[in-house]
């Protein structure tokens, strides 16, 4: 029940959290320099990075507008573009591959769909431009009955068939990363048990997709992977966090859209990302999260 409660809280406080229409000529601002950038300035920042992290709200239409068009902007560059899913678990990489070759028509294909993710038809765009441009699409979650056990019950209470594929994957829960989910649960939980595996959790993700992004840009060192993955995953001390702990992967970038009362072009750190996708008026933040 605890922990139903934390998935609601969760998900309502990451409503308020990240929200941004993506613009035909939209507004980004690079944090270091504290300036803003056009669309292809920021292309010619991004086309030398091995990995770029684009947050999302995921039920959020502009957001996924705004992902297609850096995916989309990279492949006009000459880039080898794949394309990472939080939405996928792992052993289901045989049907993205599948999919992207044309072997399995789409009423099929969304069966597969479904059952890990759900609003296909906002994320359609997507998944039609990598199979018409033939762009790999890598599926880089844990299985999810891994994770709801261990927001229930903790890391330590996974059984040893459960860690296979887990070696060196710790759920160490710092302070940094235990703010920022207390912070987005609006200050509930703080000091519960519940809360830390929750925490764990949600760091398991991270380091369980952050392991498969190494091991895919192992097998394709020239490709230029765009992970599409929820705000909360995609900030730097996210996935990038945990990357750093297991692989030299120096060169890669971090976009957020902003976040109003959050995180915005007077508050925005670098530590945070590396660019924000800026609302350019009240009718661009829409539905949230």
């Amino acid at each position: 029940m605890v922990f139903r409660v934390f998935i609601s809280l969760f998900v309502a406080a990451s409503l308020c959290f990240f929200s941004i229409d993506a613009q035909a000529h939209p507004h980004i601002l690079d944090i270091e320099k504290n300036q803003d950038l056009d669309f292809n300035q920021l292309l010619e920042e991004l086309k030398n990075a091995q990995v770029i992290f684009i947050g999302e709200l995921h039920d959020h239409e502009g957001h996924h507008r705004m992902q297609l068009e850096v995916i989309r902007g990279l492949n006009r560059l000459g880039k080898s573009v794949a394309v990472g899913l939080e939405m996928f678990q792992q052993d289901y990489q045989g049907a993205l591959d599948k999919w992207v070759a044309g072997e399995m028509t789409e009423e099929g294909f969304v069966l597969t769909y479904n059952q890990n993710w759900s609003m296909w038809p906002i994320y359609r765009p997507i998944f039609i431009e990598a199979r018409s441009r033939n762009l790999p699409m890598v599926a880089l979650n844990v299985n999810r009955s891994v994770t709801r056990q261990v927001a229930r019950s903790g890391f330590e209470s996974l059984t040893e068939g459960q860690r296979e594929g887990l070696e060196g994957v710790s759920c160490r829960v710092d302070p940094a990363y235990e703010d920022f989910i207390r912070r987005a649960l609006g200050g509930h939980g703080h000091g519960q048990p519940d809360f830390i595996y929750f925490c764990e959790a949600q760091l398991l993700w991270d380091a369980v997709m952050a392991r498969n992004i190494d091991n895919y840009l192992e097998r394709h060192p020239e490709t230029t992977l765009v992970v599409l993955a929820g705000s909360g995953h995609s900030w730097k001390h996210g996935i990038a966090h945990q990357l750093d702990q297991i692989a030299d992967r120096s060169y890669k970038k971090v976009i957020l859209p902003e976040v109003r009362g959050r995180i915005d072009r007077t508050s925005a750190q670098l530590r945070d990302a590396d660019y924000l996708w800026l609302d350019s008026g009240p009718q661009g933040w829409g539905q949230m999260e």
